[in-house]
């Protein structure tokens, strides 16, 4: 696993370096692809951050390898999303089991999308709160970690 990673995430990141990239838009990258991966809407994520490295130009492979990189913590963030996004909202907690879903939609098809429509907005309300400290929180280590990784490539 270790070699994978390094293979596919860490080597081509170090190389955008070696190529010239600058350590803090490196970072940049990194911190919104960490951050936009993790956005609780399913399908989102690639299209979004393409859209950011265009609007931005910011290194579209770069952010998108962060973007891919997070898939198995954007599932795993979907249920604390969707909690958060349900107290701010103080609205009912929803039943969140493959029973329950189908439940529901055996009832009333309409009403299941009503439910996963809301669900949606309640996580994607509460990442949006989030979105903005993690980004600060990711790019400041990472800033640090280019900066002197640069600086290694620099020596003889």
């Amino acid at each position: 696993m270790n070699s994978w990673i390094r293979r596919r995430i860490v080597d081509p990141l170090l190389e955008l370096l070696r190529q010239g990239m600058s350590p803090d838009r490196l970072a940049l990258c990194i911190a919104l692809g960490v951050v936009i991966g993790n956005i609780p809407i399913l399908g989102v994520s690639t299209l979004l951050c393409a859209a950011i490295a265009l609007a931005f130009r910011l290194n579209l492979p770069a952010i998108q390898i962060a973007q891919a990189a997070m898939a198995p913590t954007q599932l795993l963030l979907m249920i604390p999303f969707l909690r958060m996004g349900e107290w701010l909202m103080s609205a009912p907690r929803q039943a969140l089991s493959i029973k329950a879903a189908a439940a529901l939609m055996e009832q009333d098809l309409w009403r299941a999308a009503d439910v996963l429509r809301d669900a949606m907005i309640h996580a994607g309300l509460a990442w949006m709160l989030v979105a903005p400290f993690a980004t600060l929180l990711f790019y400041g280590p990472l800033a640090v970690i280019f900066r002197r990784a640069a600086a290694m490539k620099a020596r003889p």
